[in-house]
């Protein structure tokens, strides 16, 4: 940008900003995560050679990296004056700060670097995006004048990621926390051990190098895929103590705060594969080549303290957080059941079963890093059996135990699988890669509040904020990490940041597909779906209409009705389509251009339930609930091979009651519908359904037998009848040596067909 631009610029804002007779809105920023108050003022600050830092050395860390990132990626070098200053103001909180730019100054001021980090990050996103990669040549720039002043909403702000069933490079987990400081989050979750790889180095046992680290081969395909492939490729490898104090100094470079996982008792198979003595058996086993859960976990014998001590004390030296993670989740009771190491602890401490060994295992867990100055947090199942004392709970089984954690006093962080999985689809689209399931769109992390609605305003304290999940069963790749964190990360970063009031979906939209061309800068690979459509079908007063809709509202939806897909030519949408018959209809987003996004097609069955009335005696899963209670009779089938996309609705280990009242007596001939039936996911169908009409007798359709992966049911039985009724038993708990044994079993249903 050349002075003569920099002067047009200024007089633009002049002249925006200059207008007597007319009202004009505050102009805000685009900034993620929103901040609590921000305003484009009048003016422009020209950032070139004669612009130079001036700071207090409370500041080093925040000065350093903003005349870092501006050097290195431009033609600017700074100078010694204080045209930009970062100056101490008491007054606010600890990551709070006020970023203010004037024609001839930019000031900054904050209680802690920290805050004045996060107001350096604020300010680079006022920057262009070329300052991310080096591509801005010119030597000066103008940056609007504006003036901001936040401060988060929660505490603890982080995102997850699991290197055990896939591991990732040092440079990426680098470029991971680059992408969290950038976005103020202050929390990496590493978790680093995993029943199918070990991957941190502990130098007093060789052998989880030489043996954990690796497993002979991996699972090719979906767990649900059968049989079972393999690849035959010995996979894994460990960070060594260098690297990851490498990767801790880089942390702390950017105020990001890495907590380990060591996950206990359970999780432990490739531990033991290592030293089988830690089990109870004493067997040898393999590192695990599958997803899942596994029945190795760890005895509870004193021997196998002894190892956890001695490796916690070498993390604990190569970690400064406050925290150390020791999982505490999906740990299988069934060894400790025949072990007699263990009945004989249950016995000599008085416990009651092994739900009470599990908390006498995490509560002497805590009680060793109580006394070397670190407290434990671990994922809710640490409540079972009663909670360690000074336990953080996080609570990722939907919000109960965070509720029960938060009433007894403890702290607690939110991260529930409706809402912080990021392994989960975020997309309908056919075309997405492999993912472990589940159906968790952008919009919905975004909706996501972490206080319980359960909690008053004391026991909302204890929330101390929340965590967005990246297991990486299905991401073997870099890129493919970076797709499933990108862009829902950025929704997660304004859950945690962001005042609630501040929050509005389709601004945050429109901030993300601006904020997309820093990211395109930075070489992210980010998921893209701004530009999809979504569906509904909408009945009233006897009339069935299909209406489309998209996030932004500036762009146009074209349709078709041929099966032909949509072009620039295409009929523009406006209102909700008819549908009187059985339709397909396809439709894109467009510009004034071109087509954006991928076309979206939705087949419409025209059958005798569309749009009556259905009522169940249980409300669905809000992981799995599809489109709603009305949606098992909107003539639209679920997907073959993902059970959590928007038809599809999951019910966790309830017995269901299902009535479709069709509102007069009406001649049917067929009922349809199937069952997802995916051991591997904890899905199992029904023994049996029984179908009854007018609520006479019953009769019962015997499955059993059935071991497909999608169970059909089709009833064809001529019948005059206004109402359909199913009763539908759930399948039970799991069986032992069944993935998620003991555990009650999920029920997932799809469309009811009739004719």
């Amino acid at each position: 940008m050349n002075v003569k631009t920099i002067v047009l610029f200024c007089l633009f804002i002049s002249f925006l900003f200059s207008c007597q007779d007319i009202e004009i809105p505050h102009i805000k920023t685009q900034i993620i995560p929103v901040p609590s108050s921000h305003y484009i003022n009048k003016g422009a600050f020209v950032l070139d050679n004669s612009t130079g830092i001036q700071h207090n050395n409370r500041f080093k860390i925040a000065a350093e990296f903003l005349k870092s990132y501006i050097e290195k990626v431009s033609n600017i070098k700074l100078e010694s004056n204080s045209k930009i200053s970062l100056n101490i103001d008491e007054s606010m909180t600890n990551e709070g700060y006020s970023l203010v730019i004037l024609p001839n100054k930019i000031e900054i001021k904050a209680k802690t670097d920290q805050g004045a980090f996060y107001a350096v990050q604020s300010l680079r996103q006022l920057l262009p995006p070329e300052f991310e990669n080096g591509t801005y040549t010119k030597k000066e720039i103008a940056i609007p004048c504006a003036t901001i002043k936040d401060a988060p909403q929660f505490q603890y702000r982080g995102m997850h990621l699991d290197v055990g069933r896939h591991m990732f490079s040092v440079d990426f987990i680098k470029r991971y926390i680059d992408a969290l400081a950038m976005l103020k989050m202050n929390t990496f979750h590493w978790h680093l051990t995993e029943d199918q790889g070990w991957r941190i180095e502990i130098k007093k046992y060789p052998k989880l190098q030489e043996v954990a680290a690796f497993r002979h081969e991996t699972l090719i395909g979906h767990f649900s895929d059968q049989p079972h492939q393999f690849d035959g490729k010995r996979y894994g490898g460990f960070y060594t103590q260098e690297q990851i104090k490498d990767v801790v100094a880089y942390a702390q470079s950017r105020h990001v705060t890495i907590i380990p996982e060591i996950e206990l008792p359970g999780h432990a198979q490739a531990a033991i594969s290592a030293y089988p003595n830690l089990g109870c058996t004493g067997e040898q086993v393999d590192v695990a080549e599958k997803w899942g859960v596994f029945e190795h976990i760890y005895c509870s014998k004193d021997e196998t303290f002894q190892f956890l001590e001695d490796v916690l004390d070498e993390v604990i030296a190569l970690f400064p957080s406050e925290f150390i993670h020791i999982g505490g989740d999906e740990a299988p009771k069934t060894k400790w059941k025949f072990c007699n190491q263990c009945q004989n602890r249950i016995k000599s401490k008085g416990l009651k079963d092994e739900h009470e060994l599990q908390n006498y295992f995490i509560t002497r867990i805590e009680k060793y890093l109580n006394s070397k100055g670190k407290q434990i947090i671990g994922w809710d199942e640490i409540l079972e059996g009663g909670l360690a004392p000074n336990a953080t709970v996080m609570s990722w089984r939907g919000t109960r135990g965070a509720v029960e954690a938060a009433k007894q006093k403890h702290n607690v962080v939110m991260t529930p699988t409706s809402h912080c999985y990021f392994d989960y689809y975020q997309s309908t689209n056919p075309d997405e890669p492999l993912a472990i399931g589940g159906y968790l769109p952008l919009e919905k992390v975004y909706s996501f509040n972490p206080i319980p609605s359960e909690l008053n305003k004391e026991e909302a304290k204890y929330i101390l904020g929340a965590q967005g999940n990246i297991w990486t069963e299905y991401m073997p790749t870099e890129d493919q990490v970076e797709y499933m964190a990108f862009p829902r990360i950025l929704a997660m970063s304004e859950v945690v940041w962001s005042k609630t009031e501040d929050k509005n979906y389709l601004d945050f939209a429109k901030r993300v597909e601006h904020f997309n061309k820093r990211l395109d800068a930075l070489d992210v690979n980010y998921a893209n779906h701004l530009y999809e459509i979504s569906g509904e079908l909408i009945s009233d007063n006897n009339k069935t209409e299909y209406a489309l809709s998209t996030v932004l509202d500036d762009k146009t939806i074209r349709y078709t009705l041929d099966g032909s897909g949509p072009k620039l030519s295409s009929k523009i949408y406006t209102q909700a389509i008819p549908i009187e018959n059985s339709k397909t209809i396809k439709a894109a987003v467009f510009d004034s251009e071109q087509r954006l996004g991928n076309i979206f097609s939705e087949s419409i069955n025209y059958h005798k339930g569309l749009g009556k009335t259905i009522t169940i005696n249980k409300e669905p899963s809000p992981v799995y609930s599809g489109s709603g209670t009305q949606g098992l009779i909107n003539g639209i089938s679920g997907s073959d091979s993902r059970y959590g996309d928007k038809e599809w609705l999951g019910f966790w280990g309830e017995d269901l009651e299902i009535t479709i009242d069709l509102g007069e007596e009406t001649e049917i001939n067929s009922i349809e519908t199937r069952f997802h039936n995916g051991n591997g996911q904890w899905i199992y169908a029904p023994k049996e359904i029984a179908v009854s009409f007018d609520n006479k007798s019953p009769f019962v359709i015997d499955i059993s037998n059935s071991t497909e992966l999608l169970i059909p049911i089709k009833i064809t039985k001529p019948v005059n009848t206004r109402t359909i009724n199913f009763s539908i038993p759930n399948y039970g708990i799991i069986k032992e040596g069944k993935q998620g044994a003991g555990n009650k079993a999920w029920t997932f249903i799809d469309e009811i067909i009739i004719n």
